[in-house]
């Protein structure tokens, strides 16, 4: 019972820091460039619609994104205070799943060895899906929620396991498996919208990509050092 509550505790401290550095980082990164986007969402939203169609194409990315319907945090500490709730939640989740997988292959050794399995998190939950469903800015057309939400879970899996292959197997058969499986996710190709047209400037969306991958990547370094830090010192210790 000790070792299972170890674990908790584990994933809690480390997901809580890394979920605070993650809010810092977002501050500074992605959160002023969000505030530009919904600045262009708004102009869009006041400019008239010529034909019926694209009133319609309006009124779903509204609703898709949910700005400005409904209830919506204030801008300043409200917002920043529920961004940090979401993402200590976010990051003790991720860590529950890290520090238990890291279990099954005995466990992380120390800060180093966490900072690797960090690194895969990165590439499974980050970068694999993000390579077709790159980050969106308010205003940005989506595809249905439903279909990518399988495709990103799949690619997920399947980065996963392909990331098991490649560093508990050396035959060569595991790694042409494993190559199959990160590039089949992309053969298939990620749901997009109808149509890709935004009033969001491309090089905004760009310098977004760019500044939620680098935060996100320092997040999950982060999380799996401290996982591995806080390992060795409740459960090794124990």
């Amino acid at each position: 019972m000790d070792y299972f509550r170890n674990i908790v505790i584990v994933a809690a401290i480390a997901g809580a820091i890394a979920g605070l550095g993650m809010t810092v980082a977002q501050q500074f990164a992605t959160v002023p460039l969000i505030l530009q986007a919904e600045v262009f969402e708004e102009q869009s939203s006041k400019a008239p619609a010529t034909t019926p169609e694209m009133a319609h194409e309006h009124a779903s990315g509204a609703a898709a994104h949910n700005h400005g319907e409904g209830w919506a945090p204030s801008d300043g500490i409200e917002r920043t205070g529920f961004t940090l709730a979401v993402n200590v939640i976010t990051g003790i989740g991720f860590a529950l799943l890290l520090v238990a997988a890291s279990e099954l292959f005995g466990g992380l050794g120390g800060w180093h060895q966490g900072v690797f399995w960090g690194l895969a998190g990165f590439i499974a939950f980050t970068l694999a899906p993000g390579l077709g469903l790159p980050p969106e800015l308010p205003a940005m057309p989506a595809a249905e929620l439903g279909p990518r939400q399988l495709w990103w879970v799949g690619t997920v899996v399947s980065a996963g396991v392909a990331l098991g292959l490649l560093f508990h197997s050396r035959s060569l058969v595991s790694v042409l498996a494993a190559v199959v499986l990160l590039v089949a996710p992309h053969i298939i190709g990620a749901p997009q919208p109808v149509s890709h047209e935004s009033p969001i400037p491309e090089g905004l969306h760009h310098s977004f990509v760019v500044a939620a991958a680098v935060t996100t990547f320092l997040f999950w370094v982060l999380l799996g050092g401290l996982a591995g830090f806080f390992r060795e010192r409740f459960i090794h210790a124990a």
